[in-house]
């Protein structure tokens, strides 16, 4: 499996951001976007999931589920969590494998796994912010997806939660699955760089 981007141009607002980035990761392997804030690496992520309109060029994966597009077979984590505080740990668990589909694990297992097993019941609103991010992590584990696209994944973790997460991180990876991470800080993993700027 491998994801790429030729020749991708990234235009907000009417203005470039960047322009013929190529990019690469295969299955097993990282990849960190790093530069500036407002460089791009947002938006990168954004285009790879199919959340942002690509100006230019193309992003693909080959090899994986011939019938599923590219952002049916990826997670997006962004940088705000995407929870519902009315709900409780273990029910936002439950509507993201509803809404996503496919083969889910355990629900219970995925929050045991983040160190969240004592809390499934408590609701969303309640949690601490380092919380609410491993809640999120959780979902990554709920229900499987081979390409993981990351947008600043350590923020608001602790140094357990970091050295938590590095492992699961590692985990996806040898199990043939690729991450694509915009970050400021270390992964705490292996990971190639690509390095992106603005073009202004």
């Amino acid at each position: 499996m491998r994801l790429s981007g030729r020749g991708v141009r990234c235009v907000r607002g009417g203005r470039d951001v960047f322009s013929d980035l190529d990019f690469e990761a295969s299955a097993g392997e990282a990849l960190a976007i790093i530069g500036a804030n407002g460089s791009g690496k947002t938006s990168l992520l954004r285009m790879i999931a199919g959340l942002l309109a690509i100006a230019e060029g193309s992003i693909g994966l080959e090899g994986g589920e011939a019938e599923l597009t590219l952002p049916e077979q990826a997670h997006y984590l962004g940088h705000r969590d995407a929870l519902k505080p009315a709900l409780s740990v273990i029910e936002n668990l439950a509507f993201w494998r509803d809404f996503l589909g496919g083969e889910p694990s355990d629900s219970r297992e995925s929050l045991s796994a983040v160190g969240l097993d004592h809390a499934v019941d408590l609701p969303a609103a309640y949690l601490s912010a380092g919380q609410r991010r491993r809640l999120s992590i959780a979902r990554l584990l709920t229900v499987r997806r081979p390409v993981w696209l990351l947008d600043e994944p350590t923020n608001a973790l602790d140094v357990a939660g970091q050295s938590m997460f590095a492992r699961l991180m590692g985990d996806h990876l040898k199990g043939g699955g690729l991450i694509v991470a915009a970050t400021h800080a270390p992964l705490g993993i292996a990971a190639r760089e690509l390095r992106i700027g603005s073009v202004s």
